[in-house]
This record gives structure tokens, C-alpha cells and sequence, in this order.
């Protein structure tokens, strides 16, 4: 038959007791916290980040580009030091995107992609690296 909260409570090993009232103690302090936000001055809005180009990989790749007219996908893979299939799904969205364009050619019997960074690409950089200045700027007030 199982005994009831109550029951339970007072058969309880004094180290249950003495966690629950430290419990009960951090719960009253989380109330307080609470009522102390409420009353705090709204955050500033901050800018939306490009979702697309914010991602580890996807900007490592953009900021690649954007400083050479061209990379391989091995020189991409090298300098990001991440895996083919990584690299390959992260600069396939970018493509999906028109963010950078890919040509895929044979050097004698090799085959080679190579990546450039679009206008369109360059633009939704430019973009993200004001929004995140933005976000610098407003984390610094504080």
C-alpha cells in the first residue's frame, strides 16, 4: 500500500529532509528571481542573423571566399579542417542559396571542384558582418 507525500516526509532519512528544504529554498529564490526580471527594463532588439550563412561551416566557407577569387574543395576542406561529407552538404546549400557557385571540371584525369563566392554571396556576407557588429555594439552598452 503506498503511504502519502505526507507519510512519506516523516519517515524520511534526515538527509531527504535537509535536500528538500534546500530545494524548497532554491524554488522560493527562482520566484524572486522572476519578479526581479518583470520589473527589468525591456532588452534591445537585436538584428536577425542570416540563419544560412551563421552556421560554423557555412561561414568559414563565405569568409574563405571571400578573400580568395577561388578555392578547391580541397583547399576548402583543408583550411575548415572538417570531412568530405560535411564540407560537401554545407557548400551544396550555400549553392542552393546562389551564395557561391561551384564548377566542377578534369585536370588530365583528375577531377576538381572549385568554388567562388557570388555578388549574391558577397552581399549576404556584408550583411551578416553588420548584424553581428550590431550585436557587438549592443552587447558592449550593457
Amino acid at each position: 500500500m503506498a503511504r502519502s507525500l505526507s507519510s512519506r516526509r516523516k519517515h524520511a532519512k534526515p538527509e531527504s529532509r535537509v535536500h528538500e528544504k534546500v530545494r524548497e529554498k532554491a524554488q522560493g529564490k527562482l520566484g524572486e528571481r522572476s519578479r526581479v526580471r518583470d520589473n527589468a527594463p525591456a532588452a534591445p532588439e537585436l538584428p536577425e542573423l542570416d540563419r544560412l550563412i551563421h552556421e560554423r561551416i557555412r561561414l568559414g566557407i563565405v569568409s574563405a571566399l571571400a578573400t580568395n577569387d577561388s578555392l578547391s574543395f580541397n583547399d576548402l576542406k583543408r583550411v575548415l579542417k572538417t570531412t568530405d561529407g560535411n564540407l560537401s552538404v554545407h557548400a551544396r546549400k550555400l549553392e542552393e542559396a546562389q551564395y557561391v557557385s561551384c564548377v566542377k571540371f578534369f585536370e588530365g584525369r583528375v577531377p576538381r571542384t572549385e568554388y567562388r563566392l557570388t555578388a549574391t554571396g558577397r552581399r549576404a556576407l556584408a550583411e551578416y558582418l553588420d548584424q553581428m557588429e550590431e550585436w557587438i555594439r549592443i552587447t558592449r552598452e550593457e
